[in-house]
């Protein structure tokens, strides 16, 4: 790592040095790190506190914290600062000497500043924001905050559903964060000015694009306890949320100089955004259709952010992201440009999101000439009939070539991703994941052996399927945490009964948190009751394993009365108003529904390039939709 002398305000540390000393990782609340913006809290005039709701490892690897930092900072009226959730270590000293938790730079007060943004990445980590809240002296609920509190902002995947948190939060922001953040700063600016209530204010925000205000909608249920109704309580407050979108993404804010992590963090790399969205149409991934239309960076652009980024770090491995890297149109001149340069220092290139169909054995000979790794793909189905039912686009014959180009490259070891649970899913599928394995195995072991680089290891993970709001899958039902083990028992006992099951290895999720992963993923405003109440009765970190207790949610759920089976089990009406009907992804109901019954029928649907589906996507104006001037969507 590089060292940086550093010229920050003068500032007093939250922390004592003798508490430092009784936590776990006291790097994670010192602040100052390599690239930190150092600006003057009190010479801005707005403050803006980024929160990531994990731990300081995992928050300091996520790309858009360090976009929105550098957009901020770059701004010179506003001051932006960080904060993470603290560990249960902290957390608990902290309580007990009624310490209020303060941004990681200035050491101030989170309660100090104009805004609280809050990234909602992860629906696990919605006890985390409680906790973030609790700590800083905030009211839990906008309802109970006044004037000298924080405007608490929600960003982030989750907000395509922010209903099950929204009484926790004043604001949502829907969408991409470049481009309507400086119309919200100013506009809170002239309020300040003029004086007027918190009301006020959030009124008028509901104005701006992208801008959901919660306490503005009204929302009615029918007896049998789905929605009837979203209603806004005055007439000039949208009836529908459009996500906001950047179209130019090579002349989008990127941050050259990223913040460099005291300690180890998750992703401990440069991190260099290639394009957003994905040209494929997996019907589970919410992702890949929130995110659309598919808009790429410039290759130039690319190149030089590279350089610049790796420069400015001293990281010795950058990471190409996006849904689908393999699918970016210039990725062999990126790839080549980035091998002649990182081979020179020895920097190791990370190449996530590849799929096997269009993963290049020229371009894997060449970064294993780098440094070597195993190889990650992502079949999601063991047989062919749910793989087209998914929309996966992957036949056999093309996972099985894949493999063995890879084989032949010189890797021995692959991490295969599957899901179980998957709609229309059939003891026949679940059978197909080790089979499927075990028919890549046996592809390595034709290689004559002076050829092999060592022994096979072929490790298959599943997930339990949980179906996202803004998905064709989002009508699809759940399962009880005992069928989901009883699926993961079926592949496992036919892994073991396969030929070369020394080269295979199983690891499954943990089935509860699946579960309440899925009422908190398609939840309405009543789940908020149970969320307040689990966190109350102690729930904390529900993302972490050790800290995750399943039996604290299952009493707070009977204790505010809801049922888990009502969010998850039950039949959904393709005519069902939705909790998050309001918002306007750019893709359409009417598709999702399409898709569904496609999926129904087994049907595949071609991706982007191939041909316009009709998604709805290209209204926004810009991006793949435009490519070859693809009939209208």
């Amino acid at each position: 790592m590089i060292t940086k002398q550093f010229s920050r305000p003068s500032v007093k540390m939250a922390l004592s040095d003798e508490l430092l000393m009784k936590v776990e990782q006291p790097a994670r609340y010192l602040g100052n790190e390599v690239n930190a913006a150092n600006k003057d809290k009190s010479k801005a005039e707005v403050s803006f506190c980024m929160c990531f709701p994990d731990v300081y490892e995992i928050g300091m690897s996520h790309l858009g914290i360090q976009i929105l930092y550098d957009m901020f900072n770059r701004f010179e009226d506003t001051y932006c600062d960080r904060v993470y959730s603290p560990w249960i270590d902290l957390d608990k000293m902290m309580r007990e000497q009624d310490i209020k938790l303060f941004a990681v730079e200035s050491q101030e007060p989170v309660k100090s500043f104009d805004f609280l943004g809050i990234t909602l990445q992860y629906e696990m980590c919605y006890t985390n924001i409680l906790q973030i809240l609790d700590l800083s002296g905030i009211a839990l609920r906008s309802a109970d905050r006044d004037i000298n509190d924080p405007f608490v902002i929600g960003g982030g995947p989750c907000t395509y559903n922010p209903e099950p948190i929204a009484p926790f939060f004043d604001l949502f922001y829907m969408g991409e964060g470049e481009t309507q953040y400086r119309a919200l700063l100013d506009l809170y600016k002239k309020w300040r000015a003029e004086g007027g209530s918190r009301e006020d204010f959030l009124h008028a925000a509901a104005k701006i694009p992208g801008i959901y205000v919660p306490s503005l909608y009204n929302v009615t249920y029918k007896e049998d306890g789905t929605i009837d109704a979203m209603t806004p309580i005055y007439d000039d407050v949208p009836k529908t949320v459009r996500k906001e979108i950047v179209l130019d993404m090579t002349g989008a804010v990127y941050p050259e100089r990223p913040l460099v992590p005291h300690i180890r963090a998750v992703q401990d790399r440069v991190v260099l955004e290639i394009q957003r969205g994905c040209i494929r149409g997996c019907r589970f991934c919410q992702a890949g259709m929130v995110y659309r239309p598919v808009r790429e960076r410039d290759v130039e652009r690319l190149k030089q952010l590279a350089v610049t980024m790796l420069h400015n770090t001293g990281y010795d491995e950058i990471s190409l992201s996006s849904l689908s890297s393999s699918d970016y149109s210039k990725l062999p001149e990126l790839v080549n440009f980035l091998i002649d340069e990182c081979s020179k220092r020895k920097i190791n290139i990370s190449l996530p999101s590849l799929r096997i169909d269009a993963f290049s054995l020229d371009v894997m000979s060449k970064v294993q000439d780098v440094k070597k790794s195993s190889l990650t793909f992502a079949p999601e189905a063991g047989t062919q009939r749910l793989r087209d039912v998914i929309n996966k686009g992957l036949t056999e014959e093309v996972i099985l070539q894949g493999a063995r180009e890879a084989f032949e490259g010189g890797w021995s070891h692959v991490k295969l991703y599957f899901m179980l649970g998957l709609p229309t899913e059939t003891e026949e599928d679940m059978k197909g994941i080790p089979e499927l394995a075990e028919r890549m195995a046996e592809a390595y072991y034709e290689i004559p052996k002076e050829k092999r680089n060592g022994k096979c290891q072929i490790t298959m993970s599943t997930s339990f399927f949980v179906p996202k709001p803004c998905t064709p899958f989002q009508w699809a039902r759940m399962y009880s945490p005992e069928d989901y083990l009883g699926r993961a028992r079926i592949v496992n006992h036919t892994m073991k009964q396969q030929h070369n099951q020394k080269s295979l290895k199983y690891n499954w999720h943990e089935a509860y948190v699946t579960v309440l992963e899925g009422v908190l993923a398609r939840g309405d405003r009543k789940v908020a009751d149970a969320i307040e109440t689990a966190y109350k009765m102690g729930a904390l970190y529900d993302a972490w394993g050790e800290t995750f207790h399943y039996e604290i949610w299952t009493a707070a759920f009977e204790k505010c009365g809801l049922s888990i089976d009502f969010y998850n089990t039950r039949e959904r009406s393709l005519d069902e108003v939705f909790p998050w009907d309001f918002i306007d992804t750019g893709v359409t109901k009417a598709f999702y529904k399409r898709e569904w019954e496609r999926a129904m029928q087994e049907k595949i649907t071609p991706n982007c390039r191939q041909s316009c589906s009709g998604c709805g996507a290209k209204r926004f104006g810009g991006g793949v939709c435009f490519e070859n001037q693809n009939s209208v969507c």
